[in-house]
């Protein structure tokens, strides 16, 4: 599988164009995940030029390397003109609808192949309490 991982709210905290803090386990979940050679990791980041290479050489210097960065395959070359289209199977990125789970459920999620549920018993709840309340035939019944 491959699976594009954002750099900045994902890997480290946001304090972008510096290079946040570490949140917790996300580069020992990635190299672990890498390490089942099931999958390949791509950095997709809107990081471009020092920024994106401080990015990389970061992760590298604590043992992640990519097999590729905001491309597809490694030797695919960006037009500077052209919008950048990832194929990837899954996206890590703080930027999803609900957030980024703790890298712990992320990496359980990946193994199990259950990527489509809920990451949290907080969001479960939520969930079952907006459907008891009729909030989603509510909201499409207009």
């Amino acid at each position: 599988m491959i699976i594009a991982v954002d750099f900045d709210g994902t890997i480290v905290t946001h304090e972008y164009p510096r290079i946040g803090r570490e949140i917790p386990f996300a580069i020992d979940t990635l190299k672990r995940l890498q390490q089942s050679h099931e999958h390949q990791l791509v950095l997709w980041t809107v990081r471009e030029g020092k920024e994106l290479d401080e990015a990389v050489e970061y992760c590298r210097n604590r043992g992640l390397e990519f097999y590729a960065v905001n491309t597809n395959y490694p030797e695919e070359s960006k037009k500077s003109n052209e919008p950048r289209k990832l194929k990837a199977d899954l996206f890590i990125d703080d930027r999803n609808l609900g957030g980024l789970p703790d890298w712990g459920v992320i990496y359980r999620m990946i193994m199990s192949k259950k990527y489509y549920e809920p990451a949290s018993t907080e969001i479960k709840q939520e969930y079952k309490l907006a459907q008891k309340k009729g909030f989603f035939e509510k909201l499409f019944s207009k």
